[in-house]
């Protein structure tokens, strides 16, 4: 990482600062009820990949004794995956368990801290992912991983001054990312209690009759997704090789809420707060409201309301949300489209809409806050963990 280390800082190996050790499970439990309903969370590769800085909570949980049964030094165990997303790490907060696939550490609070070790990682990302190269699976392994250097300050104190700037930023975006998911319960709550439960308002003066579907109100008839959908172009299509790490143009990919790269051209869609578009992962069924202009990648599908059957796009958007579950690497598109629901009076979509865009808008601009938020702590990440910029 360096040619020169800084007064006062050593080099060392990982498992010269703690306990170093793989998960005991092989696979994530599948189609076998004995392995659910412990004592115990079980925490997958993807998990760690997904997660800001700290993994406090999981449903699913495993019968079988995990690494982090051990004692725990605060702040936790730190997991690093060493298969598939290689070198993605998280802070665990609770005892759990997971699969080999995954390396806990758990520092000696006389030798390191546990955030600066896994920023620590962080800067050197790259270098671990490069070795890790397989013919037919990415595979860091144990072994190489105890064969980095990590240049760290002697001091543990030193290294919690630089990991508590660190964390500083992390902990804002754990905090807009806890308002956000407030804001979502929220609006879809309003949505369940409209439009499933029928206690919209009014609702005492509409008459419900009889339905395949049960009781619904009068002159709500069922309609097919492809009848209220309108597919706009997304432009020119990008990849990996064709984006950009920074830029003025974000390229959307298929996840839930990737960004894959930038570039500077004009955007493949123009969307904004009052005029948001929704995208649909046609592979993976994710789908989105986009308050900005943006490009896409490949099967990312934008869409609008269309003009026979229009409707507030906030209501669309909520309505057909979550309609179609990913089960199997293919196009979902057509079984999306072919997705029936009830269509309500256009009065009541624009009074939802009404409610909900301010909600939206106040989601984006939390999401909005947290790039700055990583993008500074990313600038500041080298820097503070070379030695180049000290805190003291």
């Amino acid at each position: 990482m360096q040619n020169q280390i800084p007064k006062n800082w050593q080099k060392v190996k990982l498992n010269n600062l703690g306990f170093v050790g793989r998960g005991k499970s092989k696979h994530r439990p599948r189609n076998d009820s004995s392995l659910y309903g412990g004592e115990y969370p079980f925490i997958q590769t993807s998990d760690v990949k997904n997660t800001n800085l700290y993994i406090t909570d999981y449903s699913q949980t495993y019968n079988h004794k995990g690494l982090s049964q051990s004692k725990l030094w605060d702040p936790g165990t730190l997991l690093i995956t060493i298969a598939a997303n290689i070198a993605e790490t998280a802070i665990l907060k609770i005892p759990a368990c997971f699969p080999d696939s995954i390396v806990g550490f758990i520092a000696n609070p006389k030798k390191s801290d546990t955030r600066f070790v896994k920023y620590y990682i962080d800067t050197i990302k790259l270098n671990m992912q490069s070795v890790s190269k397989g013919t037919t699976q990415d595979n860091l392994s144990l072994d190489k991983l105890l064969t980095f250097n990590f240049y760290i300050p002697e001091e543990v104190d030193d290294q919690k001054g630089i990991a508590n700037i660190l964390s500083a930023f992390d902990d804002l975006i754990e905090n807009n990312n806890k308002q956000i998911k407030i804001l979502e319960e929220m609006a879809q709550a309003i949505y369940k209690e409209w439009f499933v439960h029928f206690r919209f308002p009014g609702h005492e003066k509409v008459k419900m009759v009889d339905s395949p579907l049960g009781k619904i109100p009068e002159r709500w008839p069922v309609v097919k997704v492809e009848d209220l959908v309108g597919r706009i172009s997304s432009g020119n299509q990008y990849d990996n090789k064709t984006v950009k790490a920074n830029g003025l143009v974000p390229v959307l990919d298929q996840g839930k809420s990737g960004i894959i790269g930038y570039h500077d051209d004009e955007p493949g869609v123009n969307a904004s707060e009052d005029n948001p578009i929704i995208v649909f992962a046609n592979h993976t069924c994710y789908q989105r409201l986009i308050h900005f202009s943006f490009s896409a990648i490949q099967n990312v599908l934008p869409f609008i309301p269309n003009k026979a059957n229009f409707r507030n796009i906030y209501w669309l958007y909520y309505a057909t949300k979550d309609l179609v579950k990913f089960n199997d690497y293919k196009g979902h598109w057509p079984e999306f489209m072919s997705k029936k629901l009830l269509l309500p009076e256009d009065y009541i979509c624009e009074e939802f809409g009404t409610i909900i865009k301010p909600i939206e808008i106040l989601i984006f601009k939390l999401e909005k806050e947290n790039t700055k938020l990583r993008q500074t702590r990313d600038l500041l990440l080298p820097k503070l963990m070379s030695g180049k910029l000290r805190v003291n």
